[in-house]
């Protein structure tokens, strides 16, 4: 954790306060911070039968989730034709500069 969140602290805990929760599909993605070190978090949780199978954990980036479909419901390599639809992004590190990325759903 230490060298995720650039904490020289020995103190190992960690609080994670969830912000928000939101659900596309399988996916689920929550979002909170610790403001006692100044970080911020996002979560990535793949639930499959109900468990959760996959977690990816993002610290200070700012993720956007973009959900990509075909405009006449046939899957095609050719992009003109297919839609590229943001339907989530972080807000906790709208005040900082940290990295971005894009998780397609």
């Amino acid at each position: 954790m230490r060298i995720l969140t650039g904490s020289s602290s020995d103190d190992s805990s960690f609080t994670f306060i969830p912000h928000s929760i939101v659900a596309f599909g399988s996916t689920v993605i929550v979002e909170g911070d610790d403001k006692q070190l100044s970080v911020s978090w996002v979560h990535a949780w793949t639930v499959t039968d109900g468990i959760i199978s996959q977690v990816r954990e993002y610290f200070n980036t700012s993720v956007t989730v973009t959900r990509f479909g075909d405009t006449d419901g046939f899957s095609s390599p050719d992009l003109s034709i297919s839609t590229c639809q943001s339907v989530w992004q972080s807000k906790l590190c709208d005040n900082k500069s940290v990295p971005g990325l894009v998780l397609a759903l």
